[in-house]
């Protein structure tokens, strides 16, 4: 059975970053774009949830807030990928 990498775009809210562009394969996360946000700190995060699965990545970033806006980056991250699992 071939095996279907899948597309999945979402708009953060709350953060500097206005979209990301997630490649996932078999629950593995292939690519990850952030757009907007802090460039260093998006591409690092995004090179380190590359490899993962969609559960350690929602495990290590979900709650991580950015000064008091109650939510950040790496939080909408796993945000995103909260909702992927349910969309699914």
């Amino acid at each position: 059975m071939e095996k279907v990498i899948e597309k999945y775009q979402y708009h953060p809210e709350g953060t500097c970053s206005s979209e990301m562009n997630f490649e996932i394969e078999d629950n593995k996360i292939l690519s990850l774009e952030i757009v907007g946000g802090c460039p260093g700190n998006t591409l690092g995060v995004s090179k380190l949830c590359v490899g993962r699965t969609v559960d350690e990545v929602i495990e290590l970033l979900h709650g991580i807030p950015c000064r008091n806006r109650g939510t950040s980056c790496p939080d909408q991250i796993a945000k995103a990928l909260i909702k992927y699992k349910e969309q699914r």
